[in-house]
Parts: C-alpha cells; sequence; structure tokens
C-alpha cells in the first residue's frame, strides 16, 4: 500500500493564507493527508503548525530540499516568482518549486505587479475551496488509484 499523500503548503510573511489553507485540508481530510508547512520565515511557520500542519520549517533550505519528495506543492503564485513576498521568496526557492515533480496548486494572487490574463477574480475564500474540492480531491484520488 502507498503510504500516505504527502502536501506542502508554503507560504510567508505572517503565514495567514498559509494556515487557512492548511485548515480546510484538515477540516476535510482529517490526518489522511500529510500536510508540512514551509514558510519562508519562522512566523509563517509557526502559523501554518497552529493550523494543524503535521510538521513543518522555515526558510530557503528547507523549502528547497522538501519539495523535491512531495506529491502536491500549494501556495499563491508568488512562490514561483524570484522576490516576492517582499524579497522573502528567494530565487532559490522559486527554481526549487518550479522544478519540483510534484504537482502544483497555485491561487493567483500575488502582491507584485502580475496579472494571470483568463483568470476571473475571486474572493479568497472561493479560491480556497475550488483548489481543495476540486483540484486537490482529484490529485488524492488520482493517487489511490495508482497504489
Amino acid at each position: 500500500m502507498r503510504e500516505m499523500i504527502k502536501i506542502c503548503v508554503i507560504d510567508g510573511q505572517g503565514g495567514g493564507i498559509g494556515s487557512t489553507i492548511i485548515k480546510k485540508i484538515k477540516e476535510v481530510h482529517e490526518e489522511r493527508v500529510e500536510v508540512i508547512a514551509l514558510g519562508t520565515n519562522a512566523i509563517a511557520t509557526a502559523q501554518m503548525l497552529k493550523a494543524r500542519a503535521n510538521r513543518g520549517a522555515s526558510g530557503e533550505n528547507a523549502i528547497v530540499q522538501t519539495v523535491k519528495s512531495v506529491d502536491v506543492i500549494i501556495g499563491t503564485i508568488g512562490i514561483v516568482i524570484a522576490h516576492a513576498m517582499m524579497g522573502e521568496v528567494t530565487p532559490g526557492i522559486a527554481e526549487a518549486v518550479a522544478a519540483s515533480p510534484a504537482a502544483k496548486l497555485l491561487i493567483p494572487l500575488s502582491q507584485e505587479n502580475i496579472k494571470i490574463m483568463g483568470i476571473a477574480e475571486q474572493p479568497l475564500p472561493h479560491l480556497i475551496e475550488e483548489l481543495i474540492e476540486s483540484r486537490l480531491n482529484f490529485i488524492i484520488q488520482k493517487n489511490k488509484e495508482r497504489a
């Protein structure tokens, strides 16, 4: 039997978006998935751990090493943009996330001067709901079928 699916949630600054995502994942999937909180800083990681992540780590090296071995990466579009989140996303983080073989579920929110065409702006709660209820559930189901 295949081990539990590993989902990493990456956030920075205060960790608010990551915490909201983790709470919703845990509400829907409880302990059937492993959620790893990866913060660009210790405050973000601590907030995501309070939201019931199974484990967590902070900083560039932790993110670069962990994204190599997870099944799903979740965060805002900024996690693949060097210098995003007021500089907290290093070029190394952006490259490691983009190069990871994991499925990437990116929320189209950015503090940067970037707009993704063809995507209707929606409130964050709606984006998180769609991310978990349709996209993440699809990936988890596909993963179960492979086991």
